[in-house]
């Protein structure tokens, strides 16, 4: 394989780390959403401190492997990564995660009672 051809693959395979790296930490947010209760002021702040940092993070990917030339199926796998890290692993860690809040919740009650 050439070198041109292996650097281009490392080069994907960065971007689709990149991208479920970006969505864990918004799922770290998200859950850190669930456990402190707080206006949409700062969900706003936090939405946007985080897709600022996916943008930063997203381009020094481009800037460290690629010299800073824009390379859009980089920014697409990233995006795309994101979008599939959410539909196949988030939303079910968001379920579970709200069913366990509730389970809990009712065990608290319970003990409240006796």
């Amino acid at each position: 394989m050439s070198q041109n051809i292996r650097m281009e693959a490392e080069l994907l395979c960065l971007s689709l780390i990149t991208g479920v790296g970006l969505m864990a930490a918004y799922d770290v947010l998200r859950i850190f959403r669930l456990l402190v209760r707080h206006g949409w002021l700062w969900t706003g702040v936090e939405d946007f401190c985080y897709w600022l940092t996916a943008g930063l993070v997203t381009f020094y990917l481009l800037y460290r492997e690629n010299d800073g030339s824009i390379r859009w199926y980089v920014i697409a796998t990233v995006l795309l990564t994101m979008v599939a890290y959410n539909r196949i692993f988030s939303c079910f860690l968001l379920k579970l995660l709200k069913k366990a809040g509730r389970w809990i919740k009712i065990k608290l009650m319970r003990k409240k009672k006796y």
